[in-house]
């Protein structure tokens, strides 16, 4: 019984956890949202002198990248929390 519970524990620290991931992707998110969007003709200039890009190409990687890492944030940490928290009700 003791080990049951130290496994349900496991997973509800897991979860704790992966919860915490998920937030902070989306901070990462808002922040960078923000940033595009209320600085962004100082960043593209900054990006388009940097690496040759041009405006287009600098907002195409923008776009793709804040996809991506959402992408990213729910794969890997909404959908474990989700299935944590399945694992741990089921038990109860």
């Amino acid at each position: 019984m003791t080990e049951m519970k130290s496994i349900d524990e496991l997973f509800d620290v897991l979860g704790k956890i992966l919860l915490r991931c998920f937030v902070m992707g989306y901070v990462l998110l808002l922040l960078w949202f923000a940033l595009y969007v209320f600085g962004g003709d100082a960043l593209r200039s900054i990006q388009v002198r940097l690496f040759g890009l041009t405006a287009h190409e600098v907002d195409l990687v923008n776009y793709c990248g804040m996809a991506g890492v959402k992408c990213a944030v729910l794969l890997f940490s909404l959908f474990p929390y989700i299935a944590i928290r399945w694992v741990l009700r089921k038990r109860t």
